[in-house]
């Protein structure tokens, strides 16, 4: 799937990835935020978890936060978006407990996952900057959807109810961020 975008004028692919990614990763902690602070009564065995990843999300969006900085750019418009959304997620599925929460996360990262990969393909020989930087986090992306995935059995009806709903919500946000 190629990756497109609106840019405004001088605008480059990488420069808008870099802002849709800022603002997806803030959105991402904003999701574990809330989660850890419900699993203290929902899902206590969980709470470390949560927090290591939220603590890479918060450096994911540092270093792309740095890379705006470093070209110029203003935040992504749905940088505040993202947040909002991401809290009310992650509010919602914390409540819901564990199977809900590693369900959400296996299924954000699973679309992430792609995206990053999509964006490392389409910018390699245009923008390396971009392209290290998205280099730098896939491990860590990798990392939160295996152990949630792994927290989930096989035909969880959290995945089944959760999954589609999710992806379809993380893909619309990307997109997006990607056109407006």
């Amino acid at each position: 799937m190629a990756i497109a975008a609106r840019l405004k004028t001088g605008e480059t692919l990488g420069d808008r990835v870099m802002k849709v990614d800022h603002a997806g990763e803030h959105g991402a902690a904003c999701i574990y935020a809330a989660q850890a602070w419900v699993a203290r009564w929902r899902a206590p065995d969980m709470l470390d978890e949560l927090k290591h990843f939220r603590a890479h999300e918060l450096g994911h969006g540092a270093r792309f936060g740095t890379a705006l900085e470093a070209r110029g750019l203003p935040r992504c418009r749905s940088y505040h978006f993202c947040a909002l959304g991401g809290f009310a997620l992650g509010a919602i599925t914390g409540l819901l407990g564990r199977g809900a929460i590693a369900a959400t996360t296996a299924a954000i990262e699973r679309v992430v996952l792609r995206h990053l990969h999509e964006q490392v393909a389409a910018l390699e020989s245009v923008d390396p900057d971009a392209t290290d930087a998205l280099r730098q986090i896939i491990h860590e992306e990798q990392e939160h959807h295996d152990k949630s995935a792994a927290r989930l059995p096989e035909n969880s009806v959290w995945t089944k109810v959760i999954d589609p709903v999710v992806t379809a919500s993380t893909e619309t946000v990307i997109w997006l961020g990607m056109h407006l």
